[in-house]
């Protein structure tokens, strides 16, 4: 017996099919055209995102004797590929990461076993030492992306790139509906905090990734004034857990501190067993944030240390004067002309630390 539905034919309405179809295409050129010219309008510009993807790409660079960048975004912003090739040279390949930790990073290249090169590593204490949360999560997750990358994803990054270069809209970290919703002004309710966001879009990023800053961020200004007011709540630790006594919190961190110096030391004589090198470098930093890195993270307790107990070679800027003569505009990093004047005197301090 046939069910009721054995015969079951759609019946297509006799529509204009190739008008509508016509009709839904510019509908759909007309509405990404305008949001294009809306973001472009507002100061967005195409460049490519940052992605887990593009780090792996990046790190798929990395041959035997590269000289490698790794840390934070200050060394992802201040170092110029350029200059450094020129000065080094080797063309360095940027594994830098924003808001993160270089530690995974150096753990990374410090097991592959190919790797003699040189890293040249940025240190932010206060994320070099974060114990865990997004600054430790952010190295990892890229790490995890080169070892575990699929083929779909490397296509999927393949066909991104020209799109992005192509169009200002495509912000993964500004202008989705999830991050647009998030500049709704939520207050802060008891045991319902608001996390502090990461600045907005202001800087460009190439294929190698370098990252640019852009103009309208280098120049005093509304976008100026936004990302100084995210580092400070960026940069202003939580408060301790109330169900944790604060002398037990204050020694747990101590404690994930002092595991974090014996892993990098770790790390860094196991590059050192296979002739590599590692220089840590300590960029520029200004204004109120520099103000708060001082009194936060002293340079006695934390950079000295992390030297004496590596025996690698430090370049800390305000040990200089041609280093430290620059200010960041958001305090936190060199605008596009700083950064490649900066990156030129410090050549001459890399080359002596790796006595090359």
């Amino acid at each position: 017996m046939h069910s009721s539905t054995s015969n079951f034919e759609r019946v297509i309405p006799d529509l204009p099919w190739r008008g509508i179809t016509v009709a839904v295409a510019v509908g759909v050129f007309i509405a990404v055209a305008a949001w294009e010219v809306h973001c472009r309008s507002v100061g967005y510009e195409p460049t490519l995102n940052d992605t887990e993807d593009l780090w792996a790409h990046t790190r798929r660079r990395v041959e035997p004797e590269s000289i490698v960048l790794i840390g934070d975004s200050r060394a992802w912003f201040d170092s110029d590929l350029d200059e450094l090739e020129r000065g080094l040279g080797r063309r360095p390949v940027q594994l830098a990461l924003r808001g993160s930790c270089a530690y995974p990073v150096l753990e990374d290249l410090a097991n592959d076993p190919h790797f003699h090169g040189t890293i040249i590593c940025s240190v932010v204490p206060r994320m070099f030492f974060a114990p865990g949360g997004p600054p430790l999560e952010n190295a990892q997750k890229a790490v995890r992306r080169y070892h575990g990358q699929t083929w779909a994803q490397r296509v999927s990054h393949w066909v991104s790139v020209p799109l992005e270069e192509s169009f200002a809209f495509l912000k993964q970290d500004d202008l989705t509906l999830e991050d647009l919703l998030k500049d709704l002004r939520i207050p802060d309710r008891p045991y319902a905090q608001v996390p502090p966001r990461l600045p907005p879009y202001f800087c460009s990023v190439d294929r190698e990734r370098r990252a640019r800053m852009v103009e309208q961020c280098a120049r005093p200004g509304p976008l100026q004034e936004k990302v100084k007011s995210r580092w400070s709540r960026l940069f202003t630790p939580p408060p301790p857990p109330k169900f944790i006594p604060k002398e037990v919190f204050e020694a747990r961190i101590g404690e994930a501190i002092a595991a974090r110096y014996r892993n990098t030391v770790a790390a860094v004589e196991k590059l050192r067993s296979r002739g590599g090198k590692v220089v840590f470098v300590r960029y520029p930093v200004s204004g109120k944030l520099k103000e708060y890195e001082d009194k936060a993270t002293p340079r006695a307790q934390l950079w000295e240390p992390l030297l004496q107990q590596t025996g690698a070679p430090g370049i800390y800027f305000e040990d200089f004067p041609e280093l430290s003569a620059f200010d960041c505009p958001e305090w936190s990093h060199l605008s596009a002309g700083d950064s490649v004047e900066f990156t030129k005197r410090l050549v001459p301090h890399l080359r002596k630390a790796l006595q090359l």
